[in-house]
């Protein structure tokens, strides 16, 4: 048998858990991967693997993120089988997945009603979260190619909402819209609330796995998404102009699209 060892990576591009996922995909087809650690926050990964880490680099060098080869040392004495339980994980995963879904289709309702661009954008950044979520489950103990068509379903749908979010901007820009602020602060607020929900569930899981890590980090960034919303609300009230929802929205379906484009770009 190969010796194991540990091999850290610096993957620049890596800073958010759609980039994660990316990661964690391509991986899964490598079988003598062992162990992925992420941490999204210094853009490092630590993948635990029997023999040289060649093929691993490779799979990682496929994604275009960036990566580097930092180190390799003897893991030979590394337990695998520490941490939270899987079945922990899976549950908080689905609670989280829930939250997600149900506030991507109330948000889209209160884009309609409230006339804001921002909210609908919001609602697809919500979309995006719960398409990682509902992927990380469903690929758990599946084939890399089924996984790989999974993603690419994810990217695609992400993707054409993030354009159709974007059009949206286009036609409000040039044939106007009235957003109204208190509305969208009521929407945005739940979402808020919400979020914070996820990230109470995921606060006991954020120094486990990588996916959890990850996990964590996304729905403090969309807590700074909801805030941008509410935030946009208040200036739309007190300018009187549809500009700032527009402007909101435009950097949330940006991100949205971004990850999607990664998503699709994954290769075998």
């Amino acid at each position: 048998m190969a010796p194991r060892q540990k091999t850290v990576f610096a993957v620049p591009k890596m800073d958010c858990a759609a980039e994660e996922r990316l990661v964690r995909l391509a991986l899964a087809g490598q079988d003598a991967v062992t162990s992925v650690q992420a941490d999204l926050a210094s853009r490092r990964l630590t993948v635990v693997h029997e023999g040289p880490p060649g093929s691993v680099d490779a799979a990682l060098q496929a994604l275009n993120l960036g990566s580097r080869l930092i180190d390799t040392v003897d893991a030979s004495e590394i337990d695998l089988t520490a941490g939270p339980t899987q079945y922990e994980e899976a549950r908080t995963l689905k609670r989280v997945l829930a939250i997600n879904a149900g506030m991507f289709v109330g948000e889209a309702v209160g884009a309609v009603l409230a006339d804001s661009s921002a909210l609908l954008a919001d609602s697809l950044d919500m979309f995006a979260d719960a398409a990682v979520y509902g992927l990380a489950l469903f690929g758990v103990h599946r084939a890399r190619a089924t996984q790989l068509r999974a993603a690419r379903l994810s990217g695609v749908l992400q993707g054409l909402l993030a354009v159709g979010a974007l059009g949206e901007v286009v036609r409000r820009l040039v044939f106007g819209s009235d957003p109204e602020a208190p509305l969208m602060v009521g929407v945005a607020l739940a979402a808020l609330m919400a979020n914070a929900t996820s990230m109470w569930l995921l606060a006991r899981h954020r120094g486990g796995g990588a996916h959890m890590k990850a996990s964590w980090i996304f729905t403090t960034n969309d807590v700074i998404a909801n805030v941008g919303v509410i935030v946009a609300a208040g200036l739309v009230r007190l300018l009187g102009s549809n500009v700032p929802d527009l402007v909101v929205a435009t950097g949330i379906a940006v991100i949205v699209l971004n990850g999607a484009v990664r998503i699709l770009r994954l290769k075998e």
